[in-house]
């Protein structure tokens, strides 16, 4: 039978296939009247210049409940990624916006800012989605933002359409969205979410009892997904990580800044096929071994933060712990996949795992060395107390960049 059960304090919003894709877009179009919504694209010179890129801007063309794109275009140093940029998003007319990170205008902002003490300095996708939230606060009639990246093999509006109703319609009350979906093909993927986020929830719930925040993580279909909508409101008081904690980082925020009944996540109602990163077993500073530091470091933090205690045999605990639920959930995974008729290599599965649990320890060992870790990204309040018209000035570098094309 469908699955319509709500298990956690994130209320989930099924795909029960009972709503035609149109007569759902029909609605939202009506609904965005009223609650203008602005769309977040980061994106690289690589995937800007790729065939799923091409697909997302033909789907946006037709779309009509989304008022603004911001295309931010972000480790593009030169000229001419602009101007390929430029001619990639022009089909989208006065609905695109093109922010430039590494343009000469962007990056004098952006010095401005590291000279007056905001910590700025790492390039990234968390930076330029908080550049993107900066451009957006400048309009105030967006009553909030969606994002999703550029590297959706199969993208289709409708997923965008899943993802910003709850924030559209007019009785709900949502600040947050996330998205959530299965990851395959002929096989699994998700391997982080899957076999190191999930089980390590697990065991830390299991050491810890039902903190709040843990249970409210675990309650996350799919807390690694790289879509999600929130209040422009939100937006402003969030801050942001700046490395491979992105999501779950911004997920510790929204517990902090706003009520979980204002929380939901929505099934997009398809598959989802990103382009995949290394495993990386022989090298943890690179690929899914550098995210997993990076996520466990950053949950790590967030527990000590709510006053939990954290000691050294307690990393020598979750990382047995850890292993018995991961090692668990394979097994259910590998069922999965049987009646699936998907394709499951159950000892890459167990080397997967393995790598994660190495990365436990050395997680730990990072939070004694520096408790707080690096700073995270200032929230857009702080930054509009000492430069008011900030966000203004960012849109007044877009529109030259802009106009100097055109010329």
């Amino acid at each position: 039978m469908a699955d319509f059960a709500q298990t956690s304090p994130v209320t989930t919003l099924h795909d029960l296939g009972t709503v035609d894709s149109d007569e759902l877009e029909e609605r939202l179009v009506a609904a965005a009247r009223e609650y203008r919504m602005g769309l977040i694209l980061p994106v690289t010179d690589s995937d800007m210049r790729s065939d799923p890129f091409l697909k997302i801007m033909e789907q946006l063309e037709v779309t009509e409940f989304i008022d603004t794109v911001c295309i931010v275009l972000n480790r593009a140093p030169n000229r001419e990624d602009y101007e390929e940029a430029h001619r990639r998003t022009f089909a989208l007319g006065t609905k695109a916006h093109l922010l430039w990170l590494d343009g000469p205008r962007c990056t004098a902002l952006l010095n401005e800012l590291i000279d007056a003490d905001f910590p700025l300095d790492t390039p990234g996708k968390g930076r330029a989605v908080w550049f993107a939230f900066g451009y957006l606060l400048a309009d105030p009639s967006l009553k909030a933002y969606a994002l999703h990246d550029c590297d959706i093999v199969d993208y289709h509006r409708d997923m965008l359409a899943r993802l910003c109703f709850p924030m559209a319609q007019p009785s709900l009350d949502f600040d947050y969205c996330k998205a959530f979906y299965a990851r395959c093909t002929d096989r699994m993927h998700g391997r982080v979410a899957r076999l190191l986020v999930a089980p390590l929830l697990k065991a830390l719930l299991s050491m810890y009892g039902n903190d709040d925040y843990l249970t409210y993580m675990a309650g996350f279909r799919y807390p690694l997904s790289g879509e999600f909508a929130v209040t422009s409101t939100l937006a402003r008081y969030n801050r942001i990580p700046s490395d491979w904690g992105l999501e779950v980082g911004t997920l510790a925020e929204v517990f902090r800044n706003t009520s979980l009944k204002r929380v939901c996540q929505v099934d997009l109602g398809r598959l989802y096929e990103h382009k995949h990163q290394a495993l990386s077993l022989g090298d943890p500073n690179k690929g899914l071994m550098k995210m997993a530091l990076d996520i466990l470091t950053n949950v790590i933090r967030t527990l000590a933060s709510r006053g939990i205690i954290l000691e050294a045999g307690h990393f020598r605990s979750l990382r047995s712990g850890y292993l018995r639920t991961a090692q668990d959930a394979i097994r259910q995974y590998h069922a999965d996949a049987l009646i699936n008729g998907l394709s499951f290599d159950r000892h890459a599965e167990e080397q997967a795992v393995e790598g994660f649990a190495s990365q436990i320890p050395v997680a730990g060992e990072e939070y004694f060395n520096n408790p707080s870790g690096a700073a995270a990204i200032p929230n857009w309040t702080r930054v509009l107390t000492a430069f008011p018209d900030f966000p203004q000035r960012l849109r007044q570098a877009a529109q030259r960049d802009a106009e100097e094309f055109s010329v």
